[in-house]
C-alpha cells in the first residue's frame, strides 16, 4: 500500500501541493514532500521487521530440522538481489 501511495504522489498527484492523508478515521492536508517522507519511513520500517520476522523464521526452522536429524535446507537462506545488482547485471547483459 505504501509503494503504490508514494508511485500516485510521484505520478498522479506531480502538480499537487498538498494531499489528503488518511490517520484513523481522519483526512489531513500535509504537504506532499513531508507525506513521502513519512511513507518512505513507515516503509523502512515495516521492511525491517518483515525481515527479522523472516529471518527468525529461518532460524526456527533450521533448529526443528536440526531436532529431527533432518540436514540443513540448501539454498534456503539465499536473499534476493539489490536494486544496485539488477542494474549492473541488466547493464552487462546489454554489452
Amino acid at each position: 500500500m505504501n509503494r503504490e501511495a508514494l508511485n500516485a504522489l510521484k505520478h498522479e498527484m506531480a502538480s499537487e501541493e498538498k494531499v489528503k492523508v488518511c490517520f484513523g478515521n481522519m483526512f489531513i492536508k500535509f504537504p506532499k514532500a513531508k507525506t513521502k517522507e513519512m511513507i518512505q519511513r513507515d516503509q523502512q520500517q515495516l521492511d525491517k521487521e518483515i525481515n527479522n520476522l523472516r529471518q527468525a523464521l529461518k532460524d526456527k526452522l533450521n533448529r526443528l530440522n536440526e531436532l529431527q536429524g533432518k540436514p540443513e535446507l540448501t539454498g534456503y537462506n539465499l536473499s534476493p538481489l539489490s536494486d544496485v545488482e539488477v542494474k549492473a547485471i541488466n547493464h552487462l547483459m546489454k554489452r
